[in-house]
């Protein structure tokens, strides 16, 4: 695996656990009331995203088990439409997509 993926990978990694971390504790409901955790969660999200698309083809290729697309679209959802961000979404994919992510890169070997 070229190092650059690697790198872009442990960006992933890092900032899909992050997002983890801030919902530590909380509930859906904590999202209507507090800004700075959307920000954050949005902010992670968007780094995720960005790191997603800067992976090879090939590291793409080989790890098929990441919703690669998906990912990066978010990103760009979450850039493109800051005025219009669905907290629901937000949370959801944190909650339900980010775990199943956060897996697939910790069995990566170097990242």
């Amino acid at each position: 695996m070229k190092s650059n993926d690697l790198i872009r990978l442990r960006h992933m990694l890092d900032s899909a656990r992050e997002a983890q971390s801030y919902l530590a504790g909380k509930k859906r409901s904590d999202l209507d009331r507090d800004r700075m955790l959307v920000h954050s969660l949005v902010r992670c999200l968007e780094i995720v995203g960005e790191a997603a698309a800067s992976v090879s083809t090939q590291c793409r290729s080989e790890m098929a088990s990441i919703p690669w697309a998906d990912v990066v679209s978010m990103r760009n959802r979450l850039i493109h439409a800051y005025f219009d961000i669905n907290l629901d979404l937000v949370w959801d994919t944190v909650v339900d997509d980010v775990p199943p992510l956060v897996a697939v890169l910790e069995k990566v070997p170097g990242v």
